[in-house]
């Protein structure tokens, strides 16, 4: 439309000079020909001609230009009036899109700030929670009796008699109950129902493979590993274990086989009563003749 524009001015000032051109070429041989009087008033006449025509040839472009302008205008207005009224409603669009994704935003960030705050106090609690039972557990540890042997620890040791015992097996290098194990110690829970003034030697082993000091400290793995389980399945307060760990100082098999080995790895429970605190019966008297 530009390009239109441009070549309706350009066309517009040629013929502008061309009509001058004329002008003057006609003025030329009218001197020539004509005597001077005559000369002065056709210059007059081609000078009013020349104004005349130079009026209207300004007049034309301008009302050329004024038209070909507005039609320009007009174009790129209904050109652009659409694009602008897209532009306006993308804007807009945008401005949405940017609100819900803020809101959005705003809402996850409160559900993870408070998912966050819900797991954190689950994290604290469940360390507290851990660190009672480590304290507990490291509780009762202490209560137990650990011991190198019963001599010099019970008083009146002599009056204590075993009732009853129970070994326990484990698996090499191995400190874990298995169900079998746990049945046999449930078995030997039910004969404390009754008993009186008793303690509980609780005895661990290992086989001859190995560290002796790494041996000392599974036999006494062992052990707690029985102890516990007494202890907090059948209620059986800790001070009436007495713990030694004997590593594979007290075989009861030889270790020179897989089997005898099997068998040093073990823990021993004896029940023990103190026989001068139990009640005791009266003999019945005989009968006496008439």
């Amino acid at each position: 439309m530009l390009a239109s524009y441009l070549l309706q001015v350009t066309y517009a000032v040629f013929n502008f000079g061309k009509v001058i051109a004329d002008i003057y070429v006609l003025k030329i041989v009218a001197q020539e020909m004509t005597p001077m009087s005559s000369n002065m008033r056709f210059d007059i006449c081609i000078d009013t001609r020349m104004k005349s025509a130079c009026q209207v040839v300004f007049a034309s472009a301008l009302v050329l230009a004024f038209t070909a302008g507005c039609s320009s205008k007009n174009y790129v207005r209904s050109q652009t009036t659409p694009i602008i009224q897209q532009t306006n409603e993308l804007d807009a669009k945008t401005a949405a899109d940017h609100r819900n994704i803020t809101d959005t935003d705003e809402r996850a960030q409160k559900g993870i700030s408070g998912a966050q705050s819900a797991a954190d106090t689950a994290d604290q609690h469940a360390v507290a929670a851990g660190q009672s039972a480590d304290a507990a557990g490291h509780s009762a540890q202490e209560a137990y009796n650990r011991v190198d042997s019963l001599s010099g620890v019970i008083a009146n040791l002599d009056n204590y008699k075993p009732i009853s015992d129970v070994s326990v097996t484990f698996g090499f290098d191995k400190s874990v109950l298995t169900a079998a194990d746990r049945k046999q110690l449930d078995d030997f829970a039910e004969t404390l129902t009754n008993a009186r003034s008793y303690i509980l030697e609780v005895t661990g082993g290992t086989d001859s493979v190995g560290d002796a000091n790494y041996n000392y400290e599974l036999s006494q793995r062992r052990a707690d590993a029985v102890v516990n389980y007494l202890s907090s399945k059948h209620n059986i307060p800790p001070h009436k274990f007495y713990l030694i760990g004997i590593g594979k100082d007290q075989e009861v098999a030889s270790n020179n086989t897989s089997a005898g080995r099997a068998k040093n790895r073990r823990v021993e429970i004896k029940l023990m009563t103190n026989m001068s605190d139990q009640p005791t019966t009266s003999a019945a008297k005989p009968p006496t003749g008439q």
